[in-house]
Order: C-alpha cells, then structure tokens, then sequence
C-alpha cells in the first residue's frame, strides 16, 4: 500500500466545501482515491471521508494539518487528518468469555484489521490461554467493589506504558468509573450481548428466549459514563424459531458479538466513523 491521509469532518453546510477540499488536495499534489460524504438536512450538518495518495506530496506530511487550517477556519470545521499505512494499538479488555478476543486476534493477524494488539488486560486468568498461544502480552487486575479505584488506576498506567490507542471491551463484565469513559473519550468500544435498546441488562438472551422472539442482535458502541447509551457503530441480528433454546441463542449470539465487534474496530481504526450528538456517520 502507498502512503495515503485522510481527511475525516464535519461541518456546517455551505456552498463551496467539496471545492475548496478537492483544491487544496491537488494543490499539494495528491490524488484523491475515494470521496464521500453526507448533509444531515435537519441540522444543516455536512460530514465528509477523503482519502488521497501521497506519492505525489509536495510538501511534508507534517504540514498538511497546519495547511488545511485556513479552509477548516473557513467553514468552522471539526477536522482530523490521519495517515495509512500505520496500524493503532488496541488494547483489549475481556473477562471469562474469549469468543470476540479470539476473533480479533485472527483478524488483526490476518491483516483483515490494521491494527496490533498492545495489551490484554482481564479480571480473570483463563485469557492467559489466548495470549500465551498468540505471544500477547497480557495483565491480570482483579477487580472487586474493594479495589476498583486502585484497579482502573492500574489498568491505565498499563494503557500509558504499552502506548494504547484504542481501548476494546471484548466482553469485559465490569462497568467503567465516569473518570476512565472520560479518559477515553471516543477512543473505546464496546459489545453488548444484546440487539439495543432492547433487553438491556443481565441475561439478554434468557429474556428474548422467554419473551419468543424471532430475530436476536448485537451492538457496538463507543463507551460512555451513561451504561449502554454510547452512540451506536455497528449491529447486526440472527433469525430465530421456536425450534431454538437457550443454548442455540447464545451460540448464534456470540457469532454476531463476533462479527459485530471487529467490524467496529475495523470502522473505527480505518477512521470512517463520525460521532455526531449520540449518533454516529459511518462511511
């Protein structure tokens, strides 16, 4: 792959964005390999994804962000500029079930996720059998109600030391102090075991299983202090008969927490999603 930036904002609509982009793009030389973009026409909001090639770059790669200032000034824009090939560091938070964690490993390995796992931090030892196999490194906190202070506060200075980008809850079962969500703002993802906002709680699949539903789901979202409410990236359901019990909804679910998380991270870490209110743009 050659080097590529993209440009990633939103804005207020008005005539004569996409120009100005296209033009400051040429003007340093790149080629634009895919453009899109989105008007939200209720809050005359203007979103847009370019992604251009470098080899052409007239100037340093450090001094796009500074040059684009001046059209980002124009059109009071919320924008970020990021560069491909470079592969986050992911952090992965799980607890006893090591479906998703699995998954993400594979596919990072695979290069279907550009992204490299840093850290494995979990509250149980049984994903020692996962990191060990794959040479991860992986930290044990426990956490209890006693600790939890102390335990988030270990579980940053592990997130600083390793250098962690991005953090993933791959079905870690304990909920996060308002100080660490804040801390991690936009940068951590979640899997709820649950199609949302439905059947939120504990036992999802116990619900749907005595409620005789048809279709069952999954849901990624970026973490926020409000449990379960993030804004929303991806989801996906499975269809359900009468014929299934409670076991054959958990294993379909947990094949849709697979699908469903590492297509979020793959969004998030190829920088093709906006945050917009508590909903999200994906592109």
């Amino acid at each position: 792959m050659s080097d590529q930036a993209i440009l990633l904002f939103s804005c207020p609509d008005q005539r004569g964005i996409v120009a100005d982009v296209a033009g400051f793009i040429a003007g340093i030389g790149g080629n634009i390999l895919d453009s899109s973009q989105h008007n939200d026409i209720e809050t005359g909001t203007f979103f847009m994804r370019v992604e251009w090639d470098l080899s052409g770059l007239t100037i340093a790669h450090d001094q796009i962000e500074p040059r684009f200032q001046k059209i980002a000034e124009r059109y009071n824009m919320d924008a970020q500029v990021h560069f491909r090939p470079r592969r986050p560091r992911v952090a992965v938070f799980v607890s006893k079930q090591l479906h998703c964690l699995y998954d993400l490993v594979l596919r990072m390995r695979q290069g279907e996720i550009e992204a490299d796992i840093c850290a494995v931090i979990s509250n149980h030892a049984a994903a020692q059998e996962v990191t060990d196999a794959f040479g991860l490194p992986f930290y044990h906190v426990e956490v209890s109600d006693q600790n939890r202070a102390d335990a988030e506060a270990r579980q940053q200075a592990i997130l600083e030391e390793t250098g962690a980008e991005v953090v993933v809850l791959a079905r870690y079962m304990q909920i996060l102090s308002d100080g660490f969500v804040d801390r991690w703002h936009r940068k951590a993802i979640n899997i709820h075991h649950s199609f949302l906002p439905a059947f939120v709680g504990a036992k999802p699949y116990h619900q749907a299983f005595t409620r005789g539903v048809k279709i069952i789901g999954a849901t990624s979202h970026y973490v926020t202090a409000e449990l379960d409410q993030g804004p929303i990236i991806e989801q996906d359901i499975t269809r359900i008969s009468h014929r299934d019990q409670v076991a054959d909804l958990v294993r379909k679910g947990r094949n849709l927490e697979r699908l469903v998380l590492q297509q979020a991270v793959k969004l998030h870490v190829e920088h093709r999603v906006l945050i917009f209110g508590n909903k999200t743009i994906v592109f």
